[in-house]
This record gives C-alpha cells, structure tokens and sequence, in this order.
C-alpha cells in the first residue's frame, strides 16, 4: 500500500503507518461487503411501521424476544393474542399486518414484547413519529400516512459552493413567549432573520424524539421519529423547503454516540436483552451522561445507524449532518479528563477501531447520497484524519469544530485582565488547527449559553447587561464589553476556521441564559426561549449588536474563501493585530486605552478603502474613524509600502485594495 495521504502530510504520523493502513484495509473491506448486501443503509425500509396491500404492516427486530402483540385501542390497550407478531425467521424478525381499521393514519399503538423472565411495553425501533400524551405524560408511537402527503417546491436543492456561515438553532425555544415553538413560527417569524442575517446554513437541534426535553435532544429514544413536540412532519419539510428557497442549507444534530437509557421510550433493552444495539458489559453505558452506548462493531447496529443518517435525508431532504459527541464515540474513554498531548493517544487500545470505522462509512454514504452534503465533527480531541476521506486513512467529514475556541475566550475574560491579553497568543490560538482541514470556528455555542454558564457578553459586562442596554446610558463597563464582543467575535470569524457558526441569539448579544423547564425551576418556561424584541429595538445597543453581526457576514464573508489568513504584522506591546485573507486587511487593537495615529501596516502598494469598522455608531461604536475612508499606500525609508492608520483603542478595521 501506498503511503497514506494524511501521513504525507503530517510525518509526524509515520509512526503509526500500520494502525492507519489497518484503517484503510478495514473501510475498504467492509465497504465494499456492505455494497453487496441489497438492504444495506434501508432498513428503515423494511423496519418499522408500513402500508403493503392495504393493510398496515409493523416489523420489529428482536431476537431474544419470547412474543410481541399490538397494544392499541382495538386491543384495548392490553396484551391480545389477536394481534400477535408471527416470528419470521431464525435471525429475530417480527411481523404483523393489520387491516386500516385497526391501524391507520393517527392510530396511536406500542408493542407488548415478552422475552425469557419478563416483558415489557416497548415503541418500535424504527418508528417514524412518537407522540406524548399531554395527561398521563406517556409516550406511543402513531401511524402517519396522511391521505395527502408534502408536495416539495424545490424539487433539488444544490446549495451554493460557498463556506458555512451556521445558524445554531432549537425550534423548541425560538420563540419569545413561553411554551414550545413550532416548525411553522420558526419558518414565519425565525428564518427570516437568519435570511436577513447572511447565514446560509442553518443547524437545527433536538429533531429527534426525546423523552426529556431538558436533554437539549441529546437524550435520544427514538432515531427515525422527529420529535413531535414541535408540529408534524409536514411543516418540518414546509421549512426545509422555505430555507432552500432562501438558499439555505439545513443541517441536523445527529446524535449516533449514545441513546436513552429509557426502556419504555428507547432502544435500551428493546427485547429484553441490554445487548441488542449497545454493548452487553460495562462498556455498554456512559459514566457521564448516564445514557446507552452503540456497539459499532455489530453488523445490525451499523445498518439501524447508516439507515438513520439515509432515512433524514431522503425523507426530510437534509442538506447534511454536525455529528454529536465524536469524542466520546471514538475513545473507550470517552476522552473523560483526557489530555490529548501525544499521538499515542490517537492510537493503541483506548481507540474504538469500531466507532471510527463507523463514521468512516457515515460519510462514505452520506457523501455517496448528496455530493453536496457538509458533515461536521464535534471533537475536541484533535483526532488525525477527522477531515479527511477513508481512502487516505481519515474519517471523511468535510469540517471539524473548533472546540478550543469558545474555551479559551472564557479563560482570559474569566482569568485575565485586559492589559494582560497577548495579541501573539490570539494569533497563535486563531491558527492552531490540524493543516490541511477544514475547521468551523465560533466564538460560543449552546454550551456557553447554558444555566450554569455565561455567554461571552455576560461575562464582559455582567449586571450591566441588564440595566446599562440602553443607547442613551453613559457606561464604561458596557462601552468595554460591547467593544471586546465585537473584537472577538470579528477575530473567530475572520482568522479561526474555514467557516462560522453562531448560536441563536448569541448574535446581538442574548442577555439571559438557557434553562429548560425542570423540576428545579419549577417546570417554567422563562429561559427556554430567545427574547428577539431586544433585537429588534433601536433604542437598545441588543439592536446594534445585531447589525454588527449580520454586516460582519456580509462583508466579510469573502475572506472565507481563502483557506487561511497571512500574519502581517504583531506587536504585544501596542496590542495591534494585522493579518490578510481573502484580499482583505483585518487590523485589530485590543489596547484598553490607547488609540494610535499614522500607525504603519505593510501592504500591498495601491488605495485601500474601509470595508468594515466595528467602531462604526451603526454597532454601538464611538464613531471615531470615518464612515466612507480611502487611503493610499506610503513607500517608507526601508523601502516597504505601508497603509498609514488611525487605530482608535479597541477597534477592528477591514480594508480592501480598491485600485
């Protein structure tokens, strides 16, 4: 075998050139195996719940199951040996067919399953759509067939080849008021914002059903099942086809690292057995999140995952996946307390060979569907390879997050003082990614936003994010804190990765936290939303925030095509920053106090006219460099040609050579 692409790269990696070539042998071998098999990646077509011949037919997969028979409201809800699954096969399929007039579009039904020494009330595996009771709380799987089904107005969407600018979402909370949002506010009130914004994709959490809608949909039971809280599956494909009207993308948090560890609700111990989709031993559950974890290796669990990833494509035509929890998928550590400071760790037993392999085949598939389709890592252990494809010995996603970032600007907000803060790391920390991925960098994401937790903003200003929001209020801590907003912000998107993500509300500046309704608050609804009016009040800096963000996608945006930024200049006494990408000059000063004049930063000979200005009154700035400014390059004595600026104290500039 030829030597990897990903080692020619990194030699560093040339240690370990059997383990990656084993990667490679392994994808190819299983690949092509699983191509020969008819019903590779469509179980869901055979699973589950169907209409054949005029009749409603359930399918379900369990192998250590005694019996199963249909609870629903012919059966009076109780065990009825009248409607029994006959066992197909020796492998542990189920069948039962039932005429429409016992199951038919909006039946609600669950399956009585009796296995050796026990039995059970469980909801079908691959079942398309769960719903809640809103009395008793329980959760049944229902038939949906409706008569007339979603006709698509955009029949094919190919979205344009430009870099990700990512909308971070929740249906659930998008809305202002209490209560839950749904597919169609977002699509009326939310996506045009986003629109307006300049974001062109955008990331949707918590789609899949969830029993507890605290989890933040990370807690998932049901994997082919859009959760239902938030309307039906006809208004979701309604919103995905207004966003590709738009021109937007629409991705999904697909959580394949772990499931719910509810047996009613979930897969956990579907038959009876705690080995059916997950591992059997200790391995099986997740000593952090308390939830079930995949057994990768088992043939019946790569088709239910690779299944999954083809069924949220074809049927609900997603434009591509942000993988959840890749970390704890690929180590059986999970990567708990680990330090990634050596390439052993990528390497050697605590690697699950299994999951990695898995996600190689995700993308292989997933890419194999939709050309056009963006995958994105969660993985905050550095793995070598995440962005690059199976056949060089990486896991094929198209980009990673840059997990570091939003942890880093916590500490210096949280550790440091301002006079404190180094240009040189920032550059050294906006540049650090593996060489040759694709990275999306963010400033803060849910995570952040979280009760517990403060948003970048929060922790820059505190209290006065609440009573110094005011355009007409004279106050330094605000003036200080909207000021290193902006900078930061500017600097993760321009300088940090090869695309951007923002979570919502997180663009002007969301004031509160998230806490879903629990028992600890008194099951309220307060936080669970994003108060958009702020927004959308001239009267509030919130306003101005948000221009700031969707100007700074706007003009800015170009640099993203640039696969990354040139260091011009870097001095830490003076707190200046300058550094080209995409034909633009970003110069930056994070100097708390000092403004500069005539400051010299080497570029190209020409005019040069401002782009961008986060001091701009527009974005609550001081307003202390001209709107419209052009300047010419002065020939100094050494010889060099340098742009000649006023750089007032925390301000970032954008130019761009307009001759």
């Amino acid at each position: 075998m030829k030597v990897p692409e990903i080692i020619k790269k990194d030699p560093w990696l040339e240690p370990y050139s059997s383990q990656i070539k084993s990667r490679i042998r392994h994808f190819s071998t299983l690949k092509t195996s699983l191509y020969k098999n008819a019903g590779f990646s469509f179980a869901h077509r055979y699973y589950g719940e169907h209409y054949e011949d005029g009749m409603t037919v359930i399918r379900e997969w369990a192998p250590n199951a005694e019996s199963i028979r249909l609870l629903c409201d012919s059966s009076g809800w109780q065990p009825d040996d009248r409607f029994s699954f006959s066992r197909l096969n020796h492998y542990g399929d189920w069948e039962i067919k039932v005429p429409l007039d016992v199951l038919s579009h909006g039946s609600h039904y669950r399956l009585y399953i009796s296995w050796p020494g026990g039995s059970g009330d469980r909801i079908p595996a691959y079942a398309r759509r769960v719903v809640q009771d809103p009395v008793t709380y329980i959760f049944t799987a229902q038939v949906w067939q409706p008569p007339e089904q979603y006709s698509w107005q955009i029949e094919s969407y190919i979205p344009k080849n430009l870099p990700p600018v990512i909308y971070e979402a929740h249906i659930g909370m998008a809305r202002e008021h209490g209560g839950i949002g749904t597919f169609s506010e977002f699509r009326e009130n939310i996506l045009p914002r986003i629109a307006a914004g300049g974001f062109n994709t955008i990331q949707l959490m918590a789609l899949m059903e969830h029993p507890y809608y605290a989890s933040f949909g990370y807690q998932v039971s049901s994997f082919f099942a859009l959760s239902s809280r938030y309307g039906t599956p006809e208004e979701f494909k309604q919103l995905v086809d207004e966003c590709h009207k738009n021109g937007i993308r629409v991705i999904m948090d697909l959580v394949h690292s772990h499931a719910v560890k509810n047996e009613v609700e979930g897969i956990g111990f579907q038959d009876g057995s705690n080995f059916l989709y997950f591992h059997g031993n200790h391995k099986g559950t997740h000593p952090a999140w308390d939830s079930r974890c995949f057994d990768y290796g088992k043939h019946e669990v790569r088709n239910f995952l690779l299944s999954n990833c083809r069924f949220w494509i074809e049927e609900y035509r997603l434009d591509g996946f942000r993988f959840d929890g890749v970390t704890s998928m690929l180590y059986n550590d999970h990567g708990l307390g680990a330090a990634f400071d050596h390439y052993d760790k990528y390497f050697g037993s605590n690697v699950d060979e299994d999951a990695f392999l898995y996600l190689s085949l995700a993308n292989d598939l997933v890419h194999g569907i939709n050309t056009d389709a963006l995958t994105i890592a969660e993985d905050m252990s550095g793995m070598p390879g995440m962005g690059k494809p199976p056949e060089d010995g990486g896991c094929g996603f198209d980009y990673r997050l840059t997990m570091g970032l939003p942890d880093y600007w916590i500490k210096i907000i949280k550790d440091r003082k301002d006079e404190d803060w180094r240009v040189s790391e920032f550059w050294e920390v906006l540049s650090n990614r593996r060489y040759g991925e694709k990275h999306i960098a963010y400033s803060e994401s849910h995570d952040q936003a979280l009760v517990g937790d403060k948003t970048i903003l929060f922790r820059l200003m505190d209290s006065a994010m609440y009573t110094d929001m005011s355009v007409d209020c004279e106050s330094l801590s605000a003036d200080r804190g909207i000021a290193y907003y902006k900078l930061i912000n500017l600097l993760t998107f321009s300088a940090g990765g090869d695309g951007y993500m923002c979570f919502m509300g997180n663009e002007f500046g969301h004031p509160e936290w998230i806490d879903f309704p629990r028992e600890g608050n008194n099951w309220s609804y307060h936080y669970a939303r994003r108060q958009w009016s702020l927004s959308d009040n001239p009267g509030l800096r919130y306003y101005r925030l948000n221009k700031f963000t969707a100007d700074m996608i706007h003009k800015c945006s170009s640099s993203l095509n640039d696969s990354s930024a040139e260091l011009k200049h870097c001095n830490n006494h003076d707190g200046v920053l300058a550094y080209i990408r995409g034909g633009l000059i970003y110069v930056i000063n994070i100097n708390q106090s000092v403004s500069f004049t005539h400051y010299g930063i080497c570029v190209k000979k020409g005019r040069w006219g401002l782009v961008f200005n986060t001091d701009s009154v527009d974005y609550d700035g001081q307003g202390r460099v001209p709107e419209q400014l052009e300047l010419d390059t002065v020939t100094d004595g050494d010889g060099k040609t340098r742009l000649r600026l006023y750089l007032p104290a925390r301000t970032g500039l954008v130019f761009k050579r307009i001759d």
